[in-house]
């Protein structure tokens, strides 16, 4: 099946004309600038805050290249994942008229995005044991389907899809694809960022939120073809990407061996918390987890989930969401918040 990007875009996106910022047109070395309105006495900050960021994040995505093993070129920054989520509505997606594929249980600013952009949604739920229906996806297709979403590893039931079934919606999908790997470095599975040059219908979101330990800086990580990327730049506002966000994250990229410990004694928890809450009489289900969090089915999760908050430890009750009834979302936390879990746990009648 040949890919036409084309045929995909909305009308208007084909004909706009991004706004050209003043760090758009200029480039290069200069002492004195006079062009973008900014205050040139500084601020009340110690660094040069008083000038605009760079609007594409060059030095940033430079440092992601090298790590990631893609083209600069091929990297997209949002402000969080859920600007990647929004622009990807606003260009593919026709108020009124176009729809999207959601695989519930699944993360939630799909569906909340689709309604913000007036884009119908339908939804395959994933089979038992939480892996894609392939043939019910296919089957949901018409005309006006633009994107498939898949969160891999998902949120909120932690598994990995299995790959020869993503594979085979990436060769007969007609739309654009993309894959949420928020939680890939936790992960076993290889990540679906090597294959952008096999599949020009693809974009892989990637996050700093969660491995990284960036939350606060709203980081989101877009990876697909140049030709996808020019329209996340053209329809991005300028300066999405605050200096401040640019230069903490830049200078977090140069840790990668403590990040790779945070993640090896995360990986370690997760492991070890499971086993000790499966010993719980009132604790039926533990799922398989390849995330920094996994999700436990029992035997009343509005009780415990009270029990837990009133003791001043929050969890996350996913109980209202499809296939995740009585279920407890729980975040993977140090050696020390795990033990007072585990404790609230043996005081719990």
């Amino acid at each position: 099946m040949k890919f036409e990007l084309e045929k995909l875009l909305r009308e208007n996106i084909k004909q706009l004309k991004p706004y050209s910022s003043a760090r758009h047109e200029f480039t290069g070395e200069a002492s004195v600038f006079l062009d973008a309105n900014e205050n040139p006495y500084g601020s009340t900050l110690p660094e040069d805050f008083n000038r605009y960021p760079d609007p594409l994040q060059w030095q940033l995505k430079f440092q992601l290249a090298k790590i990631k093993g893609v083209p600069a070129e091929n990297i997209f920054i949002g402000n969080g994942s859920d600007e990647v989520i929004d622009l990807a509505y606003r260009i593919f997606c026709n108020p009124g008229k176009d729809n999207v594929i959601i695989c519930p249980p699944t993360y939630g600013m799909y569906e909340v995005s689709a309604n913000i952009n007036d884009v119908a949604i339908k939804k395959v739920n994933l089979l038992e044991g939480f892996q894609l229906d392939t043939a019910g996806i296919l089957n949901a297709v018409d005309d006006n389907t633009k994107l498939l979403f898949i969160c891999s590893p998902n949120n909120p039931t932690g598994n990995n899809m299995n790959r020869s079934d993503v594979e085979l919606l990436l060769n007969n999908f007609p739309g654009i694809i993309i894959i949420d790997e928020a939680y890939i470095n936790y992960s076993r599975q290889k990540p679906f960022i090597q294959e952008l040059t096999e599949y020009p219908n693809l974009i892989v979101m990637q996050t700093l939120s969660k491995a990284w330990g960036l939350a606060s800086l709203r980081l989101g990580l877009g990876y697909a073809s140049l030709d996808i990327i020019d329209l996340f730049n053209k329809v991005k506002p300028p300066y999405n990407i605050n200096k401040a966000s640019q230069e903490l994250a830049l200078e977090a990229l140069q840790n990668t061996e403590e990040v790779n410990a945070w993640i090896k004694e995360t990986v370690n928890e997760r492991e070890a918390l499971a086993n000790e809450l499966k010993k719980f009489s009132f604790v039926e289900k533990i799922y398989e987890s390849d995330a920094n969090f996994f999700l436990m089915k029992v035997k009343d999760a509005d009780k415990l989930y009270n029990y837990l908050s009133s003791n001043g430890v929050i969890v996350r009750n996913r109980s209202k969401e499809v296939m995740c009834e009585n279920s407890l979302r729980i975040t993977i936390g140090t050696p020390e918040e795990n033990q007072q879990l585990i404790t609230l746990f043996n005081k719990y009648v």
